[in-house]
């Protein structure tokens, strides 16, 4: 069964790209992730302000691989300032 985290943030307007690289820039380091499926970033069409990320896991106990990766350590210090409210983060197991 994959296990999924969804992830909904939304940037201050001056922030918005920072935010973007960001999250691309993520991606391209979690995916490499051991018992990582996909880690996607997406930005709405119609609300520039909002981003979505979907990571996918083999396993919950996948995600201590992502928590152990050293650029974890960095993403939220960065990320949370750019941020007009906080990340919704919901836990999903595929069906």
């Amino acid at each position: 069964m994959v296990y999924t985290i969804v992830v909904h943030l939304q940037a201050y307007p001056d922030c918005i790209e920072k935010l973007r690289f960001k999250l691309i820039e993520a991606s391209a380091i979690y995916r490499k992730d051991k018992e990582t499926i996909d880690w996607y970033v997406m930005q709405d069409p119609v609300d520039p302000t909002k981003f979505c990320i979907v990571e996918r896991y083999e396993h919950e106990s996948s995600q201590k691989y992502h928590l152990e990766n050293p650029y974890w350590k960095t993403f939220d210090p960065y990320v949370v300032p750019l941020l007009s409210k906080p990340m919704d983060l919901t836990r999903w197991e595929e069906l």
